[in-house]
């Protein structure tokens, strides 16, 4: 089941609704949680949390209309943030704080979201079946030589979708449509499972090469289970497109809720996220980066060393989503 922190939120007095905020969330993760109290402590307002898919909660808040009790919306992957702009769920934000703490290619230009997290899609291989530098652009998957050794999650992953959509904007949709059938035809097995599924099936020799997102592998290396830490020492990680316009990176981010009853504190809360503080945290504790240079970064990641990411403005492949969902399936990536 879907944790579920929902504190008095739709019979909260007006004596006490101005000291909290009220989250709608789809990121499920413990570190969230731990930022959440930690900004109760600092500020005094109370943080109360809804979680579930992204698309649900889009709805739910179309659906409670003027009445939503929701200030802020949080979410993994600019396309889902884009969905929710579409919606006209949100509304803009603008503050000092954030438009200094977030950079511009990782906030929506009208200030209706900002990226709180950096997550990275990169090629993952079997160290023993690759060697260094065959790989070098995401491009390079469509090669013929890769017939039959790549293992990738289906069309319905709103991560690939993304990074689709970046390639659209990169390199035009007709390029991009012969790559994404090409990569299509270089595949080992039916697109099937999570990122997780794609990198332990490298490891098992089902596959030599994924596209995964950073912090999976990172989440299998420092595993207690030796099914999951084990077959992790054999990949590689390789970030694509370094001599040109750089790796694919995606954010987690937030917008405050158009209807939000509880504003100024949606825009603290956000402020806070965005703060060396939270950062440091959910870097170290749920191995994302830092939407920022200079911050530190967790020592796996920072053990694979410093890369330069696309400065491609998120809002851009967010809004390539539907598009780039259609030429996959145009493509046959089911």
């Amino acid at each position: 089941m879907r944790r579920l922190v929902l504190a008095a939120l739709l019979v909260a007095s007006p004596a006490f609704a101005a000291e909290q905020v009220n989250v709608y969330s789809a990121r499920h993760y413990d570190a969230d949680i731990k930022l959440f109290e930690l900004f109760t402590k600092e500020t005094g307002i109370k943080v109360n949390v809804v979680e579930d898919e992204a698309d649900k909660l889009i709805q739910r808040i179309k659906a409670e209309g003027a009445n939503s009790p929701a200030d802020l919306f949080i979410t993994v992957d600019a396309g889902r943030l884009w969905r929710a702009q579409e919606a006209n769920v949100l509304q803009p934000v603008r503050s000092e704080k954030l438009e200094k703490l977030v950079p511009a290619q990782l906030r929506e230009p009208g200030g209706l979201w900002y990226g709180l997290t950096k997550r990275v899609r990169i090629v993952m291989v079997n160290k023993d079946k690759v060697q260094p530098n065959e790989i070098t652009r995401y491009e390079d998957l469509a090669d013929p030589k890769w017939k039959g050794r790549i293992c990738v999650r289906s069309s319905n992953a709103v991560y690939n979708q993304s990074l689709v959509g970046s390639m659209i904007a990169a390199d035009g949709m007709a390029a991009t449509e012969k790559w994404a059938k090409a990569l299509v035809a270089n595949l080992a097995k039916p697109p099937r499972g999570g990122d997780i599924d794609q990198i332990l099936s490298v490891a098992a020799g089902e596959c030599d090469v994924t596209l995964a997102n950073n912090y999976y592998l990172a989440r299998l290396i420092h595993s207690s289970k030796p099914s999951e830490s084990e077959p992790a020492k054999k990949i590689a990680v390789v970030f694509p497109n370094q001599a040109d316009r750089g790796t694919h990176s995606n954010i987690s981010g937030a917008g405050v809720v158009r209807s939000a009853p509880h504003k100024d504190n949606a825009v603290k809360l956000l402020e806070f996220l965005a703060s060396d503080e939270a950062q440091k945290l959910v870097a170290d504790e749920n191995y994302e980066y830092p939407i920022r240079e200079g911050l530190p970064v967790q020592v796996t990641l920072a053990g694979w060393g410093q890369f330069k990411s696309d400065a491609m403005n998120a809002a851009l492949f967010g809004r390539n989503n539907a598009d780039a969902l259609k030429l996959m399936d145009r493509a046959g990536w089911r």
